[in-house]
């Protein structure tokens, strides 16, 4: 049976018109929204992120020079970039004074002294406080100078003793100053009828392994080019000087010893020593003559650099 269709009244018609244009109107906006967001233009107009200048790379290219003096002092100056940055520089592990940054490329710095003055490779470690800056650089300690030669024979023999060229002379009363003799002719001096050790410690002179007679001969006209320091002038003590002590001061010296570091700490300087006997590489100087020795007395014979 066929379906009556009902009449439609034209006020129907007019609202179901205007619905469909709505509609249309409606998705025509949306349309332009999604359009608009999508278009090329409309990204131009985006507030787009600041471009930022790249960072500087952090690296240490080079050291100059690369070797330097076992005893410390060496001025070493380093290439790379980023360093402006720095803060510290160690060599070996050990800080290293007088820091200089020059500029982003360069800075330069004073190395200390060798682990125990001996030659060796280091790394050269710059620092941002305590961070690292870039990779270490390798610096070589070598024996450069008498006192390199000097301090290095003396940290190597200071408990291993070389009998077979100098002998002991413990047996005889102590191997002090045959000790600090050998140190010195590693240092460049040269042996002399007044001043000799022959024979592997068979025949020697007093100057050379007798502590009184050593003393005297450094402040004869006939002896070294040394000056005398007392206990008031240490600030002037210098490493690989020679420490007399007089343990009970009676004016006569008991002991003789190798200056092996010198340093400050606050107001104070402070001095220690390697020497046979009481065997030692660091052998404190105020412990010595307070609590090892209550009262003793020492003074100092200085040796040009």
């Amino acid at each position: 049976m066929p379906i009556s269709r009902q009449p439609v009244s034209p006020r129907v018609r007019k609202r179901r018109i205007a619905v469909v244009a709505g509609l249309v109107a409606v998705g025509a906006v949306l349309a332009g929204c999604a359009t608009a967001a999508n278009s090329d233009s409309a990204v131009g107009d985006r507030p787009q992120p600041a471009a930022s200048a790249a960072p500087v790379a952090v690296a240490v290219t080079a050291v100059e020079p690369a070797t330097g003096s076992v005893s410390g002092g060496t001025t070493v100056t380093v290439s790379g970039s980023g360093l402006s940055k720095a803060t510290a520089v160690t060599v070996g592990g050990v800080d290293a004074t007088d820091v200089t940054v020059t500029d982003d490329n360069s800075l330069s710095f004073v190395a200390p002294a060798a682990l125990n003055y001996t030659p060796a490779a280091a790394d050269v470690v710059v620092l941002e406080k305590e961070t690292p800056l870039g990779l270490p650089t390798s610096f070589t300690y070598a024996v450069e100078t008498g006192i390199d030669a000097q301090m290095s024979y003396a940290m190597a023999h200071w408990s291993t003793y070389n009998e077979a060229e100098w002998g002991n002379l413990n047996p005889v009363g102590g191997d002090c100053a045959n000790f600090v003799s050998q140190t010195l002719i590693q240092r460049g001096w040269t042996q002399s009828d007044a001043w000799h050790n022959t024979g592997a410690g068979a025949k020697w002179t007093p100057s050379w392994g007798y502590v009184p007679a050593m003393d005297d001969w450094f402040a004869s006209s006939k002896g070294p080019d040394v000056e005398r320091l007392s206990l008031d002038q240490r600030d002037q003590v210098k490493v690989g000087d020679v420490a007399m002590f007089d343990w009970n001061k009676n004016d006569t010296p008991d002991h003789v010893m190798i200056v092996s570091k010198v340093f400050t700490e606050g107001d104070k300087t402070v001095i220690q020593l390697v020497g046979h006997n009481k065997d030692f590489d660091y052998r404190d100087l105020d412990n010595t003559i307070t609590v090892e020795h209550p009262g003793g007395n020492a003074w100092f014979w200085s040796i040009p650099a």
